[in-house]
């Protein structure tokens, strides 16, 4: 069964940085998207960045652009998020996902197939 399991979630006060993994098992990923979404209570699940796990391109929500950063680790079947400069808004639970194939939709929730847990990020204010 394929499975991933995200970890590295907390509290961290505004301005400060936090790295989510996500540690991906069951099927080799090559040729698959792995996606990074978050959602806040009361709000609906929404995309934060992709990448290609052959290659490395990289896609990102315009909110987070230049303060988070995706990569992974084809050796160790991990994704990686990098957050700096993070802000209240965003407090959330972050899932990992992933899909086949990297083409148009990467932001489209229903295109992925398997999730993590999710593990949550709290920022003060």
């Amino acid at each position: 069964q394929v499975q991933l399991v995200e970890s590295g979630g907390g509290l961290v006060q505004a301005g400060g940085s936090l790295r989510l993994s996500c540690a991906a098992s069951g099927r080799t990923f090559s040729g698959y998207t792995m996606g990074w979404f978050r959602q806040a209570p009361g709000k609906e699940r929404e995309f934060v960045a992709a990448i290609s796990w052959n290659v490395g391109y990289t896609y990102y929500a315009d909110s987070v652009k230049g303060r988070f950063t995706i990569s992974r680790d084809n050796a160790k079947n991990t994704v990686y998020l990098q957050m700096n400069s993070l802000k209240p808004e965003d407090t959330a639970i972050y899932y990992c996902a992933t899909r086949l194939g990297w083409r148009s939709g990467l932001v489209n929730i229903k295109d992925y197939d398997t999730w993590g847990q999710g593990t949550q990020v709290t920022v003060s204010s």
